[in-house]
């Protein structure tokens, strides 16, 4: 028996082999996570009982290789207790676009890490909690005690699938990370 297929007929066949066979996709890609820029941290401490707001912060708007960023440091008041919260900007889009808000909704895949340095008499202890009950880190409760003069690092880690109760500032990856010179007197 003799099969004749008629040209047109040969190249759709062809077209319909091909497409199915080297193109099957049976998973789609996952959507990703877009990385924002982020060009300004900020740390408003408010003391409680009364005294002076003290907000620290950093500012790089022409981002990684440019101008060196601006760093405000923090002088703080021995023996007091600050509640603190940290605000993310990309300050290079206009207006600034508060990025803060997004941290906090995915606050179960990223986590901020205080580390005062070794001397600076300062513990720092996350007061808000993502939705598996882990801290985040965008409001805190600083707590001075003697005078001293240290650093403060502050880091936002993105930690997608890796993020629980054991999560520490080497899971995941860095999504900011400052030093803040601080004086406590």
């Amino acid at each position: 028996m003799k099969l004749f297929l008629k040209p047109s007929l040969a190249i759709l066949f062809a077209a319909t082999v091909f497409t199915t066979s080297s193109c099957s996709n049976d998973e789609d890609p996952l959507p990703e996570n877009e990385e924002e820029l982020i060009t300004t941290l900020k740390l408003t401490m408010v003391p409680q009982g009364g005294g002076t707001t003290v907000t620290a912060s950093y500012r790089d708007l022409d981002g990684d290789g440019g101008a060196n960023p601006v760093i405000t440091g923090a002088q703080l008041a021995a023996n007091k207790t600050y509640e603190v919260t940290v605000q993310v900007l990309d300050e290079s889009k206009s207006p600034a676009e508060d990025i803060t808000a997004e941290v906090q909704e995915e606050g179960h895949e990223h986590q901020f890490f205080y580390v005062p340095s070794p001397g600076l008499n300062l513990t720092v202890t996350s007061t808000d909690k993502d939705s598996n009950n882990l801290p985040i880190g965008i409001t805190t409760r600083m707590m001075t005690t003697s005078s001293s003069t240290g650093t403060l690092q502050v880091v936002l880690k993105h930690q997608p699938g890796l993020k629980n109760a054991t999560s520490t500032i080497n899971t995941g990856e860095t999504d900011v990370e400052v030093t803040f010179p601080v004086q406590i007197q």
